[in-house]
């Protein structure tokens, strides 16, 4: 419940300092405006501009004598800055600031997920415009297929249901899906569409990247009244006591694991070891993962995991065991050489069969 308020607060704190900030050069042009017009103006109520008057009047330069702070006067209801301190303007960007602004409006224009892009790109506009820096050679990318993303949000402003080819990496498997959008979002520099999944009957992530194909239904998009939208303010994978969770053995090299991944339990093990308890989605993927992490790296449990290691190396090796050797195929006679010819080769001396590949191709 904190946490929200915070935010807010900030908000509102930057907020009424681009006022205070502004403020002063706009009553500077106006000597003697009333309260009530002037809270008109910049939309306010009368009361917040009465403490935003009170706020600059213990404002100014370093020094903050009484001779330092800005000094205004009050006749009835109307005022008139009567001391400015140096802030007679209104606040301008420098153009490094604008292009700076210009580049992160653009970004979050193009973040999946931006409740009022409309707002978003009349900002830009005018600050384009006021910075001359319309058709500036600024490009912004976000990861993944733009294609695709592009694709999943008009889907979902559009209300429509989408049928999508899936690539499962948990599972390493691709399927086909009915889904029903219900909103795109960026998490840790990836798009997302959170929707309803109508083969899973749940609501479910759809990573962007790993939708192979999208074709776009001619029935709009019907979620039902339980497909309420996850929270993921703590990321997309959230360990819970009913996933499994494995023990790994890194070595020094791995321990890069516990910084990226969620892990329950570190302990100092043998020399540089650690002991790395995490919970993951299903033990393929963790087989894979370990397979992927190399020899610094043991399973310590469960033992099903480790099995599954083992034979999927087991069967990686035999994937490139030496074929069993095949005798040489004979020449036609007239090729052959006569025995008072013929020069011993190094597999002759060596007393191996010449048609052996292991040695045929070996120099003494």
């Amino acid at each position: 419940m904190t946490r929200p308020a915070a935010r807010g607060g900030s908000r509102a704190s930057a907020d009424r300092l681009a006022r205070l900030l502004n403020l002063v050069p706009y009553l500077l042009a106006r000597p003697g405006i009333e309260v009530a017009e002037a809270a008109g103006d910049l939309g306010v109520t009368e009361r917040q501009l009465r403490e935003d008057l009170e706020l600059l009047w213990v404002c100014g330069l370093p020094g903050y004598g009484p001779g330092d702070l800005i000094d205004m006067a009050f006749d009835g209801d109307r005022v008139t800055i009567t001391y400015d301190a140096g802030i007679d303007r209104p606040l301008r960007l420098t153009p490094d600031e604008a292009l700076a602004l210009v580049v992160a409006l653009r970004m979050l224009a193009e973040t999946p997920g931006v409740a009022n892009r409309e707002a978003v790109e009349r900002a830009l506009a005018k600050i384009e415009d006021a910075g001359d820096l319309v058709g500036a050679p600024v490009a912004v990318r976000l990861p993944g297929d733009t294609r695709q993303v592009e694709a999943l949000r008009a889907a979902v402003e559009g209300g429509r249901a989408l049928r999508i080819t899936y690539y499962t990496a948990a599972r390493d498997e691709t399927t086909d899906r009915v889904i029903d959008p219900l909103r795109m979002l960026m998490v840790g520099g990836r798009a997302y569409v959170e929707a309803w999944c109508r083969r899973a009957e749940a609501v479910r992530l759809f990573r962007a990247d790993r939708i192979d194909a999208i074709t776009e239904l001619d029935e709009p998009a019907a979620a039902p009244p339980q497909a309420v939208p996850h929270d993921l303010t703590e990321g997309v994978f959230r360990p819970s006591p009913d996933l499994p969770l494995i023990t790994l053995r890194i070595a020094r090299s791995e321990r890069w694991i516990t910084e990226y991944y969620p892990c329950e339990r570190v302990e100092a093990g043998d020399g540089d070891q650690w002991l790395v308890s995490l919970r993951v989605t299903d033990l393929g993927w963790a087989r894979r993962f370990v397979l992927g992490l190399g020899p610094d790296v043991t399973v310590v449990a469960p033992v099903e995991l480790a099995e599954q290691v083992r034979a999927t190396a087991a069967a990686a090796l035999d994937a490139y065991a030496v074929p069993a050797p095949t005798a040489a195929p004979r020449r036609p006679e007239a090729d052959q050489a006569t025995p008072e010819s013929a020069t011993p080769g190094p597999s002759d001396r060596a007393g191996a069969p010449s048609g052996d590949p292991a040695v045929a191709g070996r120099t003494q």
